[in-house]
């Protein structure tokens, strides 16, 4: 069911193929079930220490991202998932290459972390926004006019070549892109204009960057289509019903997790009998 989310890295990706709008029967219902099944798997995971998980997540604004990463980790350990959310770069963040503030908060063995909006904003932003690479002081690009498709198709190699790097290692990745249609962005942004206690999670640069969203898609398909592979897929998720893409989201990392088949560690016999001697000298305790 879930394959014809999946992105065939061997095949050419159009993002107007995919459907905004999917809605799934029982969505709610369903999905805590998989987050119940995504805890257990999490806590064998984190017991066996030998993987770690991370979640990548892309969307247009409103596409639901956060409230996404709150309904389908809500059973899962505290202690188990973090999330990182990455906005505007620091000054100490610019002074590094563009990958180092998402290197320095990968998932240690046995944990999930979430990046809610990733490393793939330094081929999507910057694409649209070329100006901001500026910021980053690369040697022989003084302007914009240094920054071609060649520049973004490299960093892509070079992200392609990062997350090997992290599969081969053992952290396991899954990357969602939430595909949310334009109409759909107009409703959520208007229900943050008319319902006072959303107002404050409007912002005027919302609108500007709605107005370059043809510009935004075309940086999406031809980032997507070029890292999109065997080791790290991406999936494209209808995002225009929220329940029942938090539920494919759910469903998805279930499904492909549930394949590492973690399992607690098991005891040899001597430690066996070392429980039974703890377990007597507790019960002989008065």
């Amino acid at each position: 069911m879930l394959e014809k989310y999946k992105i065939n890295s061997k095949t050419s990706f159009k993002l107007s193929f995919h459907e905004t709008l999917e809605i799934k029967e029982n969505a709610k219902k369903s999905l805590k079930k998989e987050r119940k099944k995504l805890a257990d798997i999490q806590d064998a995971m984190y017991a066996e220490d030998k993987q770690s998980v991370l979640i990548c997540l892309q969307g247009m604004d409103t596409s639901g991202k956060d409230s996404l990463i709150r309904e389908v980790f809500k059973n899962v350990n505290a202690n188990g998932v973090k999330v990182h959310s990455f906005k505007t770069p620091s000054k100490v963040e610019l002074d590094h290459d563009y990958i180092w503030r998402h290197y320095k908060v990968l998932p240690e063995r046995g944990i999930i972390t979430v990046f809610n909006r990733t490393h793939y904003e330094n081929v999507l932003v910057t694409r649209v926004h070329p100006e901001y690479i500026l910021n980053e002081k690369i040697p022989g690009i003084n302007t914009v006019n240094d920054i071609d498709d060649n520049f973004y198709h490299n960093r892509m190699q070079q992200i392609n070549a990062f997350e090997k790097h992290l599969v081969e290692n053992g952290t396991i990745i899954l990357k969602f892109y939430l595909n949310l249609s334009k109409e759909e962005q107009k409703k959520r942004l208007l229900r943050r204009l008319n319902k006072p206690e959303k107002n404050w999670k409007f912002s005027a640069g919302d609108l500007k960057e709605r107005a370059l969203w043809n510009k935004y898609m075309e940086a999406y398909e031809d980032m997507i289509n070029r890292t999109s592979t065997t080791y790290a897929p991406w999936h494209v998720i209808p995002a225009d019903h929220k329940d029942s893409s938090r539920y494919l989201v759910a469903k998805t990392i279930v499904e492909k997790l549930a394949k590492y088949n973690f399992s607690y560690p098991k005891l040899n016999a001597e430690e066996k009998n070392r429980l039974q001697d703890y377990k007597s000298q507790l019960e002989k305790d008065s």
